[in-house]
């Protein structure tokens, strides 16, 4: 049974909650190397480390949840396969989890990230505990720019929305994109990712990546077309014309063959690596010198501000919600879509001149860690955990979160 978070518990009792005992908070989220399962389980952590318990639900482990960690335990969501269904329900699996781990953990809030499946089985959780649970839904991007505009969709997503508790976005663009898609009408708070000051690796590998002094451009993505992984490939190419250069892709996913036979078809092959999906992102980016991210469209562009708080200068597409990280000629510089002749510009002027680099670097690197800092962004969830956990005047109900 979930205690002390229904209709008519004093605001004091809420606090002493918080201060003394900490709130018992779920996270749902994807398992993946994408911006919005390290989003959720670096929230996780954050909040764990005040002391709040924390329960992270996923098909597998979070790749970002290294080690034994106080304060916070992982429930691996599986869907069991059954002849009548095509494929194994998994957002059934993820609701039924869901409910059953608020009930035997007393959670309070199952904290969302993504509209679909997790919000949609939050709701549903919601529903077989009575209401004895709040719902807060994070949207990171392809859950409104992609799958929430399909109508095959959207209808579930505008649900999700309307139902919740509360909503958070993790950029002002993605905010406005959800309220033109889905024309709801509630309050959606902005609160953008953070990143932590990153650690100095003990291995340089600069001097076996890039011998003779070679300059180092990165990207790091789930290789979706979204992400456009050929306009790298065409930036380098024209760099490499210019500039003794090595490009470091770290990922993987549909268009890395792509990629990779455009680099053997064009002779350059033997200057890119193919890493796969790398964990220690930090070794990547402490060695590398500009930082390209071509994407049709980033909801905030977490892998940019990892690369700034490295000091390390982004070459972006002037879309979505990068322009709210990356100030143009002040951090790195941003270039219309598709603009693969102006992105390797910018990479000479930088390769070329390592003081304007260093500049640069510095910008992106205190912009990076002062304006995202992790403490105030966490403040900001706490603060909206919070507000749907305060005594309401009105009845919790399904549609509390839409009211």
């Amino acid at each position: 049974m979930i205690v002390g978070t229904g209709p008519g518990v004093p605001l004091d009792n809420l606090r002493e909650l918080k201060y003394n005992r900490g709130m018992r908070i779920g996270i749902s989220c994807y398992s993946t190397f994408g911006g919005s399962g390290v989003v959720a389980t670096e929230v996780g952590k954050a909040l764990a480390a005040r002391g709040h318990e924390v329960h992270l639900l996923s098909p597998t482990l979070p790749p970002r949840l290294l080690g034994f960690e106080d304060k916070i335990l992982f429930h691996e969501v599986t869907a069991s396969s059954y002849p009548l269904f095509e494929a194994a329900p998994y957002s059934i699996a993820l609701a039924s989890k869901m409910a059953d781990v608020a009930e035997h953990h007393g959670l309070q809030i199952m904290h969302a990230h993504y509209a679909i499946p997790h919000a949609s089985a939050a709701l549903l959780a919601r529903m077989a505990l009575e209401g004895r649970l709040k719902v807060v839904t994070t949207l990171h991007g392809t859950d409104i720019t992609v799958v929430g505009s399909d109508p095959s969709y959207l209808s579930m997503v505008r649900l999700a929305i309307r139902e919740s508790d509360a909503v958070t976005s993790v950029s002002e663009f993605l905010r406005d994109e959800t309220y033109r898609t889905f024309k709801v009408d509630r309050p959606i708070d902005v609160i953008p990712n953070f990143v932590a000051a990153p650690r100095d690796p003990s291995q340089g590998c600069r001097k076996w990546l890039a011998p003779a002094g070679a300059s180092i451009l990165t990207h790091i993505s789930n290789f979706r077309p979204v992400k456009r992984v050929m306009d790298v490939m065409k930036t380098f190419e024209r760099v490499l014309h210019e500039q003794p250069s090595f490009l470091v892709m770290v990922g993987d996913g549909p268009d890395r063959a792509e990629a990779e036979a455009y680099a053997r078809d064009h002779g350059f092959s033997d200057h890119v690596r193919f890493t796969g999906k790398q964990l220690d992102i930090d070794a990547v980016l402490a060695c590398t010198d500009v930082f390209l991210l071509p994407s049709a469209t980033e909801s905030f562009g977490l892998a940019a501000l990892e690369a700034m708080a490295h000091k390390v200068p982004v070459i972006a597409s002037r879309v979505g919600g990068l322009p709210e990280v990356v100030r143009h000629g002040v951090d790195g510089y941003l270039e219309a879509l598709g603009d693969v002749d102006a992105m390797a510009e910018d990479a000479l002027t930088l390769l070329r001149d390592p003081v304007l680099r260093r500049k640069m670097g510095l910008s992106a690197q205190t912009r990076a860690l002062e304006t995202f800092e992790e403490k105030p962004i966490v403040d900001q969830y706490e603060e909206v955990y919070e507000r749907v956990l305060a005594p309401s005047k009105s009845t919790v109900d399904f549609g509390a979160g839409s009211r």
